[in-house]
């Protein structure tokens, strides 16, 4: 099919500090092997798209590493390519100013593919998804753009962009977090969101960026391009068919600390709502060479150390050395030292858990070592007074925070 990918990798991720303090948001770490770009790049591969271009600007670098190591494995003499685009300033001297400026700045590259469609996608999203069939139902309908739509509970529909629709699904209105969104025609109680995936005839779109490009707007294919094309009548919202194989349509926005915690938190659970086990749809990421798993010393006397992994998620590499790990994350090469209790926690790679520590409700960056005998997420003034704690209570270490012994003061830095 002649179709080319655009994944929008870029976005600082700001309520997701201090996760982003050193990577963008698509790169953060995810189900502890996984990035989070790898669930857009995995629906692209499984849908048989072989052109992708990520379009990358924010602390880029884990990202692109990331792409270079784990997905370089198309062919280049049949045309076929994984990508990082970084600005290039072609058509100004700015950054992307916002996400339809980001494809208007790489008009170039596009036309020199000349696809017949383009497909736009947010790197930070999770969730999986056919785009053949969107693309098939974008040419059903004759659409010059489609727009992937879930449905939503009315009372819940304040924190999405709803897209309003008639009974053949055209869309007739675009409205941002609205108060009182309209329902889908059919289907009372429920509202139609924008998942951020567009899907246009590339030169029809071509079209309409130039336009904006010339005009004073946010840049926004939400709140500019998607508006103006809906003048033509030939915009329609396509109904999200899930790939996840459970009862209820997973697509989650990880963008704050609460948020990405309780996606975690799924993946350790006995039935977790989103399937990353269903070999029909597999999500690819790079895989490091770790040695599997290990969990030692089984001592049953009184005071005897137990090396244990309950309603867990444990990577490989990782070693339990006589701790005890309940519904957590752990991502490779991660290791609990004896007499440890780490629970309701993430712990991301080449993290190292000291003896006698006791750890609760926190997301462990890389590379951070915690001393002997610290309690996290047991005294929330202690929790606040050296690290980030999330309105929802949960405590965040930074990548390579150094953990101070006797639990002095570690400077973290504000974010908005």
């Amino acid at each position: 099919m002649s179709i080319l990918a655009m994944i929008l990798a870029g976005g600082k991720g700001e309520r997701l500090h201090p996760l982003t303090l050193h990577r963008a948001k698509p790169a953060v770490p995810f189900g502890g092997i996984y990035r989070i770009i790898d669930f857009a790049l995995s629906n692209c591969i499984n849908s048989g798209i072989r052109k992708i271009a990520v379009l990358t600007q924010y602390k880029s670098l884990s990202l692109e590493r990331h792409l270079r190591l784990g997905w370089n494995l198309f062919a280049g003499e049949l045309n076929e390519y994984v990508i990082s685009v970084p600005p290039q300033q072609r058509v100004s001297e700015k950054w992307y100013q916002g996400t339809a400026d980001a494809i208007y700045q790489n008009i170039y590259m596009i036309e020199k593919d000349a696809p017949e469609h383009l497909l736009i996608l947010a790197g930070d999203h999770i969730y999986k998804m056919d785009y053949s069939e969107m693309l098939r139902y974008h040419r059903e309908k004759k659409a010059v753009a489609t727009v992937a739509a879930i449905e939503v509970p009315q009372k819940d529909s304040g924190a999405f962009g709803i897209v309003e629709v008639d009974r053949d699904y055209r869309i007739t209105g675009f409205e941002e977090k609205p108060k009182a969104p309209r329902p889908i025609p059919g289907k009372p109680g429920l509202s139609f969101a924008s998942m951020g995936i567009y899907l246009f005839d590339t030169k029809k779109m071509i079209e309409y960026l130039e336009f904006d490009a010339l005009r004073d707007t946010a840049h926004d294919f939400g709140r500019n391009i998607i508006p103006e094309m809906l003048k033509s009548g030939q915009v329609f919202a396509y109904d999200f068919k899930d790939e996840n194989n459970k009862e209820a349509k997973y697509w989650r926005d990880v963008g704050t600390i609460d948020a990405y915690w309780e996606a975690s938190m799924d993946l350790a659970s006995v039935d977790p709502l989103l399937n990353l086990y269903n070999r029909q749809w597999p999500i690819r990421t790079y895989r490091p060479q770790f040695p599997p798993a290990k969990f030692v010393f089984a001592q049953e006397k009184k005071g005897g150390r137990l090396g244990i992994a309950l309603d867990s998620t444990v990577s490989p590499g990782c070693i339990v050395s006589g701790g005890r790990v309940q519904n957590s994350v752990l991502s490779p090469n991660v290791r609990i030292n004896s007499y440890s209790d780490v629970r309701e926690s993430v712990l991301m790679e080449n993290v190292e858990v000291g003896r006698h520590c006791r750890i609760r409700r926190a997301i462990i960056d890389k590379d951070v070592i915690i001393p002997p005998d610290t309690e996290v997420g047991y005294d929330p003034d202690e929790d606040r007074r050296r690290f980030y704690v999330s309105p929802g209570g949960i405590v965040v270490i930074p990548k390579g925070a150094e953990v101070m012994e006797e639990l002095r003061s570690y400077p973290v830095e504000k974010t908005a």
